[in-house]
C-alpha cells in the first residue's frame, strides 16, 4: 500500500528556515507526481511546490517563490520542502500529496493520495 508520511513540522520563529520531509514508498517517484500543499487556517488548500521525474520541480504560491525549494532524497524515498525566511502568515498545516496521473500542478484534483499534514507554526 503506498503511503505518504509527513515529518519536519514545528514551531519556528520568524526569519527561520525548516526543512519537511515527505517519506514515500519506494519507486513511487518513477510513477507520480508528489506535490506539497499547505492550509493556512481559515483558507482552503492550496499548491505550495511539485515535483516529478518528468517535469522536474516547481513552486506555485508567489510569496513563496524565492523563499522555498521542492527536491528528492539520492535514495528517491523522501521528498523535501525546504522553507526559508518563514513568517508567520506561512503558519499552516503542509500535507504531502502524489498524483498517479503523474502530473503536476497547484490544483489539488489530481492528487489521489495524501499524508496526514504536519503542523508549522512560525511565531515569535
Amino acid at each position: 500500500q503506498v503511503q505518504l508520511v509527513e515529518s519536519g513540522g514545528g514551531l519556528v520563529q520568524p526569519g527561520d528556515s525548516l526543512r519537511l520531509s515527505c517519506e514515500v514508498s519506494s519507486a513511487l517517484l518513477d510513477y507520480y507526481a508528489v506535490g506539497w500543499f499547505r492550509q493556512i487556517p481559515g483558507k482552503e488548500r492550496e499548491g505550495v511546490a511539485c515535483i516529478s521525474k518528468r517535469e522536474g520541480g516547481a513552486v506555485y504560491v508567489d510569496d513563496l517563490k524565492g523563499r522555498v525549494a521542492i527536491s528528492t532524497s539520492g535514495a528517491k524515498d523522501r521528498v523535501f520542502l525546504q522553507l526559508h525566511s518563514l513568517k508567520p502568515e506561512d503558519t499552516a498545516v503542509y500535507y504531502c500529496a502524489a498524483s498517479i496521473l503523474n502530473r503536476c500542478g497547484p490544483q489539488e484534483g489530481s492528487f489521489n493520495l495524501w499524508g496526514r499534514g504536519t503542523q508549522v507554526t512560525v511565531s515569535s
